[in-house]
């Protein structure tokens, strides 16, 4: 999939549908660096010899069942987000998959919309980022500091870029002008080139457009 050294959240997809898993494999590839293996064995051992950010088990796979690959990773300690994905919807079902240690559990047929979307549920649970902000389509988390980017994964921020990002995605409709962002976040001592410095580095971090500029009045949060 991905190339070697790259930033994204690793994902362990254990799918034996050799049709479906490598279109989901392709699919998720634009937002974590995936790893595809069709077997419940493979996947124990994949699991427990790598260390992964997230995981997808089917529940019917050959040799070892999803049920089990979930059961087995919790009594070894494993404390990696892990969601269900399988046919059976009946609700007994959903709950053994959630007994067994599962965070979700999603039933087939299913839209990668929600398959994203929970799958950034379960890993914000399990880090204890707390509540989150969405600023297009980042998740910042001010709590943490750290904002989680669709391409790069999660990004930590000091406490100044933090709460000058806070600023604007609180109030995303507001233009704030250079002094207004100097008596909200910066210290008496700081001059407006300050509030300058700390949008490049807010940008150069996260994404160039995250905060824009209005000309001759400010600064407003970009991605809405």
């Amino acid at each position: 999939m991905s190339g070697s050294g790259s930033a994204r959240p690793r994902l362990l997809l254990v799918e034996d549908d050799d049709q479906l898993g490598p279109v989901m494999a392709t699919v998720l590839d634009e937002v974590y660096d995936v790893t595809l293996v069709a077997d419940g064995g493979d996947a124990l051992d994949v699991a427990t010899s790598r260390t992964f950010d997230v995981m997808i088990v089917d529940r019917r796979l050959p040799t070892v069942d999803g049920l089990t690959v979930v059961e087995t990773l919790r009594r070894s300690g494993a404390g990696v987000p892990m969601l269900i994905l399988t046919a059976l919807g009946a609700v007994q079902d959903k709950v053994r998959g959630l007994d067994a240690g599962a965070d979700d559990y999603l039933v087939k047929p299913f839209e990668f919309d929600e398959l994203f979307a929970r799958l950034r549920a379960i890993r914000r649970v399990r880090t204890g980022e707390g509540p989150f902000v969405r600023v297009g389509d980042w998740e910042f988390y001010p709590e943490s500091r750290a904002v989680y980017s669709p391409y790069d994964g999660r990004i930590i921020l000091t406490e100044r870029e933090s709460s000058l990002l806070a600023l604007f995605a609180v109030h995303p409709q507001r233009t704030f002008s250079r002094d207004d962002i100097l008596r909200a976040v910066f210290s008496p001592d700081d001059t407006p080139g300050a509030v300058d410095t700390y949008v490049h580095y807010l940008r150069r971090k996260t994404d160039p457009g995250i905060v824009q500029t209005v000309r001759g009045r400010g600064y407003r949060l970009g991605l809405m």
